[in-house]
């Protein structure tokens, strides 16, 4: 088990350096995708809800330590935890999504979207400052939108890195 966290976490940082390093180099219109947040759902659905739980607390932590990160520390790490226990447990017993990419994509960019609707309300419980009513809509129908797009891109690539980590059988 803990071969499969420290293959996991060398992961989730590679994904994490690649999100500040390129991705937030590209400035999209409707405010761009998050490709640690895709990476992390994406293994939530295809993980138990323990080990989801587990791989939204590190993303969270990582998502927190982001430049462009607004908000209290912990404000990510607490919605990451609680948006992949529950991704996970929607996608763990639905066996249609393990051969349907369609459903896989829609799942991943609707929690997407309830990620970041949960963000914003919950950072105005907090007092954080996010601007208008039609920019933070924009904005996160642009970051759904985007990631409808870049979900069915980059969906092969992660499950077989899930797999390649959390597969048990000996390959010879």
């Amino acid at each position: 088990m803990m071969r499969q966290f420290s293959l996991a976490l060398g992961q989730l940082f590679v994904v994490f350096i690649v999100q500040e390093a390129i991705v937030n180099q590209f400035r999209l219109p409707g405010g761009g995708f998050s490709l640690l947040l895709i990476f992390t759902l994406v293994w939530a659905v295809l993980s138990l809800p323990e080990i989801a739980a587990f791989i939204g607390f590190i993303s969270g932590l990582f998502m927190d330590l982001s430049q462009s990160s607004s908000g209290p520390i912990g404000h990510w790490t607490l919605l990451m935890i609680a948006a992949c226990y529950c991704v996970a447990y929607l996608g763990s017993g639905n066996d249609s999504l393990s051969g349907n990419p369609l459903g896989f994509t829609f799942l991943t960019t609707s929690a997407v979207f309830l990620v970041e609707l949960a963000f914003v309300a919950t950072g105005a419980l907090l007092g954080v400052g996010s601007g208008s009513f039609g920019q933070i809509l924009l904005t996160i129908l642009g970051v759904s939108i985007w990631s409808l797009v870049v979900t069915p891109i980059f969906l092969p690539l992660f499950s077989y890195l899930h797999s390649l980590t959390f597969n048990t059988r000996s390959v010879i």
